[in-house]
């Protein structure tokens, strides 16, 4: 009986490793086209985001049954509720890829090299989610510290973007291409609070607490 436990285990242990590859994929995808201005990716991210919605489901059904089936021990109990949680992170890290690719499909972003840095606060973001997902596969709660550390860093880029386009607001010389990069700027920095989120609760996994 154990046995089979530990299977389902480590099959619930896969599945969150490949949701998190779906994952690093989306907003690694998202993020490239921002950069370069162009929107040939959307596509690819939009289906990235489906993928990422079924495997929500299909280990939140497994760890249902997990819990019904049997009897975990507090360390199974905890490894199972922090999948729970971490894959709700992970399905909002999909949604907002799949919001930035909207975004930049209007047309409206050029390429940002030279424009408020934008690349840089994505390329950190994308740093922060594929190292919470690192942690998860290693079992490395010094890896989950840095990633959590590290989130100071994105949202610093955030308020750095966050005053410049507000001058470019003032201005009024671009108004539209400022709010668009402006959402985008947020929900970069709401990917980096879902991957400290996940760094925590692999964390919790771990020792119990967050």
């Amino acid at each position: 009986m154990r046995s089979h436990f530990d299977e389902q285990l480590a099959l619930l242990h896969r599945e969150i490793i490949a949701m998190g590859a779906l994952c690093e994929r989306a907003i690694a995808l998202s993020s490239k086209d921002l950069e370069e201005g162009k929107t040939e990716r959307g596509g690819e991210v939009f289906a990235h985001v489906a993928k990422i919605k079924s495997q929500e489901r299909d280990i939140e059904a497994l760890c249902l049954r997990l819990l019904l089936q049997q009897q975990p021990v507090a360390k199974d109990l905890r490894a199972i509720s922090a999948a729970l949680k971490m894959v709700t992170d992970m399905e909002r890290i999909g949604d907002n890829s799949g919001d930035i690719a909207e975004i930049v499909a209007l047309g409206h972003i050029t390429p940002v090299h030279d424009k408020l840095q934008i690349g840089e606060m994505a390329s950190a973001t994308v740093k922060m989610v594929t190292e919470s997902i690192d942690a998860f596969v290693k079992n490395d709660v010094g890896s989950a510290k840095r990633v959590i550390a590290y989130d100071d860093v994105v949202d610093s880029h955030f308020d750095r973007i966050k005053r410049a386009l507000i001058e470019v607001l003032r201005s009024c010389d671009d108004g539209e291409y400022a709010l668009d990069l402006l959402m985008i700027a947020k929900y970069l920095e709401r990917i980096g609070d879902h991957a400290v989120n996940i760094a925590g609760w692999v964390i919790f996994s771990i020792t119990g607490k967050k």
